[in-house]
């Protein structure tokens, strides 16, 4: 028998063919320009500020990257399906007001106040979900109907002041070390790979992907997609009262000055310059995770660096215009191939 191979095509040599692939596949997969751009940004302000890679610098950075990831992460699941979650931010600001309240004012133990601020916002994002598939509203409207009620809702309850007084269950949670690292840090971490479980390896995660890439498919296919719809949009809010309860126990204040405000716009640009589809359908926890971690390198960067911060928006809407540009340019192209 004759065991001979063919020989290599003129121009190549044995393995560029398995090689090649590889490589085109790692330079469209979108979360490889994204960690990339976070190692060169962390290297580029490690150099030119030593004070920016300083053990306290990177601890503050922790706390906040878990406050945004898990907002993140929640407003992500929502684009997943083909929606959107404009309220991820104010809900999370009502949140601490929520809690705050129960505990000091409604005289509600800690844990109690938590556990009847996260039967609220869950209940948000039942409704959230109804209304998109029942009723077939626009996802827009309906989370920008509760971003003004909850800011409202906010204002109302405080009346401009700030409530003191709160337990120390909060603190413990928001400003606990373990191992020199913020158990904020370690919950985010936990709960993206919680997330990342989900979506890569359960049957009911690839259906949320199979929802948000072509509804009509996923529904001839015998998917119960507004089941999944309704999920995603409930656990998008009960991640921003989650994240609030970090916020609360960070400020040791339930305050309604500033917090929660344009925090879905950064929710929105780390999901999209991590790689999720504004259509839905596509994007990974892994590229999520790092689109946050990049955006709060350029926070940082922008105060180590002593920049106005009247300029920190301006940075972000370029940036989140850019990733859009390249979602919409990434698009095009599987359009093409396809």
């Amino acid at each position: 028998m004759n065991t001979s191979t063919a020989p290599a095509p003129s121009g190549t040599v044995a393995g560029d063919e398995p090689r090649r692939p590889l490589l085109r596949r790692l330079a469209e997969t979108p979360e490889v320009g994204v960690v990339a751009a976070c190692v060169v940004v962390f290297v580029s302000l490690a150099l030119d500020k030593s004070t920016f890679a300083s053990a306290v610098n990177l601890q503050g950075m922790g706390f906040d990257l878990a406050q945004y990831g898990l907002i993140a992460i929640g407003e992500s699941l929502v684009i997943l399906t083909g929606g959107i979650d404009l309220s991820v931010g104010a809900l999370l600001g009502t949140s601490v007001i929520l809690m705050s309240w129960f505990n000091v004012r409604a005289g509600l133990p800690p844990v109690l106040a938590i556990l009847v601020t996260l039967a609220i916002a869950g209940t948000v994002g039942l409704v959230h979900g109804l209304a998109v598939t029942r009723l077939k509203m626009p996802p827009f409207v309906v989370t920008l109907v509760t971003y003004t009620v909850a800011q409202g809702v906010t204002l109302a309850i405080t009346s401009g002041t700030s409530i003191t007084g709160i337990g120390g269950t909060f603190s413990d949670l928001g400003q606990t070390y373990v191992a020199q690292v913020p158990l904020p840090l370690i919950i985010f971490a936990v709960v993206a790979v919680a997330a990342w479980f989900f979506l890569e390896r359960t049957y009911a995660g690839r259906q949320v992907y199979a929802v948000g890439g072509n509804p009509e498919a996923a529904r001839l296919a015998g998917i119960r997609g507004d089941r999944r719809v309704v999920s995603m949009y409930v656990t998008s809010s009960l991640l921003s009262a989650f994240a609030g309860i970090l916020v609360l126990g960070r400020m040791g204040v339930g305050s309604a000055s500033g917090v929660g405000v344009g925090w879905e716009l950064s929710a929105i640009a780390a999901a999209v310059i991590g790689g999720v589809s504004l259509t839905g359908g596509q994007g990974r926890i892994l590229g999520i995770v790092a689109g946050t971690v990049l955006l709060e390198l350029i926070n940082n960067g922008l105060t180590t660096l002593q920049i106005n911060s009247n300029y920190t928006n301006i940075v972000l809407g370029c940036v989140l215009g850019l990733a859009i540009t390249a979602d919409r340019l990434r698009a095009r192209s599987v359009a093409r191939r396809g």
